[in-house]
């Protein structure tokens, strides 16, 4: 059974169309990196998935309509990382990152010692060992952020919907992070990420969800979906892509494309800024 399925799914907010009839099959036990310019649709997308906004068409986790879960059900199978989550009370991390237990707990269920060890753990994991007793508001927002993750992992949900997770960290706890989420989905963990950095995605990815304003551009596999072309027209920079020693992409950024003008080419494809001319002397 796929983790996730969607047919025709389109979003509408405030009465403007955000998401337009996407198709797409998420095969379980895979990492996809959901890529797009900023308001193409990216967060929207994860928070229909998440049972968070309102859609048309169908679009099953697990094979179940996404409306049809109860929420803390739903809970029990799917875990969403968020871009930046606020806080409206402090908490202890410890505290937090058990509330990541709550899906799996009756109404007045307390926590175990097995739930503290878990959060113990996966603390660990992000490079917060020993931060239990800390209050969040004295974390910087790379930690906070970290915290979240690790609020993620002790819901041990089957299918990981993560918006920009990488965004607040440094180098070293971005590949640390990434290499532990990899880790999950040779697991059997499905993982669905939304990421800014081409490159990063095709280095991780198993593949490739590309919107463009609300529509899907491109799916596959990383080396045939990121082309030149597509970063043209839908990120609107050359680029030029070569392979890396371990298969992966490398991309370098040329420079911007200007923006279309219909009457400029009749196609609709921006055109290239014409590179400046070197110096004589």
């Amino acid at each position: 059974m796929p983790a996730l399925v969607a047919e025709n799914l389109s979003v509408v907010l405030d009465g403007k169309p955000v998401l337009r009839e996407l198709g797409f099959t998420v095969e379980a036990g895979t990492w996809v990196g959901l890529l797009g310019p900023n308001g193409s649709g990216k967060t929207t997308l994860l928070r229909a998935i998440g049972g968070l906004l309102p859609y048309a068409g169908t679009l099953r986790v697990l094979g179940r309509e996404v409306r049809a879960w109860k929420p803390q059900a739903l809970a029990r199978h799917l875990a969403f990382v968020r871009q930046s989550a606020s806080l409206l009370f402090d908490f202890t991390v410890e505290e937090l990152v058990l509330l990541g237990r709550a899906p799996h707990k009756g109404w007045l269920e307390t926590d175990t010692r097995a739930d503290r060890e878990r959060v113990r753990r996966a603390l660990a994991r992000v490079d917060l060992a020993g931060f239990e007793k800390r209050s969040m508001l004295s974390l910087s927002g790379g930690e906070q952020q970290r915290v979240f993750l690790a609020q993620a992992l002790v819901q041990e949900a089957e299918l990981l919907l993560l918006d920009e997770p990488t965004a607040h960290l440094d180098v070293h706890h971005q590949f640390e992070f990434i290499d532990h989420v990899r880790g999950l989905v040779r697991a059997g963990c499905t993982v669905i990420a939304a990421f800014h950095d081409l490159e990063l995605a095709a280095r991780f990815a198993d593949r490739i969800l590309v919107l463009d304003r609300g529509r899907l551009a491109a799916a596959g596999p990383p080396a045939r979906v990121l082309t030149a072309d597509l970063i043209a027209g839908v990120f609107r920079m050359e680029a030029r892509l070569y392979p890396a020693e371990d298969g992966s992409l490398r991309i370098h950024y040329v420079g911007p494309l200007a923006a279309c003008t219909r009457a400029g080419n009749g196609t609709g494809r921006p055109h290239p800024v014409a590179p400046t001319p070197p110096s004589s002397h």
